[in-house]
């Protein structure tokens, strides 16, 4: 599981995910499973890559700004 720090584009939000197992999953405690559209999108990227996510909710753009692995 990759830890991986987001600012959005949009609010300037910083935003901190652990990328984990669909057990493991808990988005209130930053835990977001690998199969979601978020987790999928980050696979390949690295620090200072922009994604941009389409979600139930909308899109979002995101930038990294910190990948680390435990």
């Amino acid at each position: 599981g990759a830890t991986v720090a987001l600012i959005d584009e949009e609010t300037e939000e910083e935003r901190t995910y652990q990328i984990v197992g669909e057990p493991e999953a808990d988005i209130a405690a930053g835990r977001l499973n690998m199969r979601s559209p978020l987790a999928r999108a980050l696979v390949g990227k690295s620090v200072d890559d922009s994604v941009e996510v389409t979600t139930p909710g909308g899109s979002k753009a995101y930038e990294i700004c910190e990948v680390s692995f435990k």
